[in-house]
């Protein structure tokens, strides 16, 4: 079994960190600065956290433009990913300036949403609108400060297609939904053939 201490470092060709705790959901965050300019970026730490109220959360390694709207304006909108999107999805990583619109640079729609000032992926089936809770900057064990940032956020507004309903149930699978795998490109894609169910033990 491989042993390795991180902060002496792994030995190995690619850090297994992320391949290990993976694959991971992806926080497809739109923002929009405090003077307008828009912002759309995708977050491979992200994940769901509470039922009651509904909160979801991505880390920043630096503190980027996504994170610095969200402090400024306290909203953002979170957008699934999909197979049918991960290309577009992907150009939205390209380390642009500020001013550039994420959204017209993917040729993506920026659709308003209801209760925030910041629109959703309209191509997307799935958008949360989100209103900031908390901003922390991350620290290790020893209390020393990280260049990471966790933004947490309470769903206010949920869209979803509505063919992703079944009689009433959200079909993950039917949503194609994308993940981020290890390595520097893996990616996977839930499909209904992977499906299996477990019910809790009474």
């Amino acid at each position: 079994m491989h042993f390795y201490e991180p902060r002496q470092g792994h030995g190995l060709p690619h850090d297994p960190f992320n391949a290990i705790v993976g694959p991971r959901p992806i926080g497809w965050i739109a923002s929009r600065s405090a003077s307008g300019q828009l912002n759309l970026a995708p977050y491979s730490f992200f994940n769901a956290f509470n039922y009651t109220p509904p909160l979801i959360g991505f880390s920043s390694i630096g503190y980027k433009d996504t994170v610095r709207n969200i402090e400024q304006t306290g909203e953002f909108v979170w957008n699934l990913a999909t197979r049918p999107l991960a290309e577009q999805m992907n150009q939205t990583c390209a380390a642009v300036p500020p001013e550039v619109n994420e959204f017209e640079l993917a040729g993506l729609t920026a659709e308003p949403s209801r209760l925030v000032n910041v629109p959703r992926v309209a191509e997307s089936p799935v958008a949360f609108e989100c209103k900031l809770s908390q901003l922390l900057q991350l620290k290790g064990a020893d209390g020393t400060a990280v260049d990471s940032w966790l933004v947490l956020g309470e769903v206010i507004g949920v869209h979803i297609a509505s063919h992703l309903l079944v009689d009433g149930i959200y079909d993950t699978a039917a949503a194609q939904p994308i993940l981020r795998g290890g390595g520097p490109a893996d990616y996977f894609e839930i499909k209904p053939e992977n499906r299996f169910k477990m019910f809790r033990p009474r």
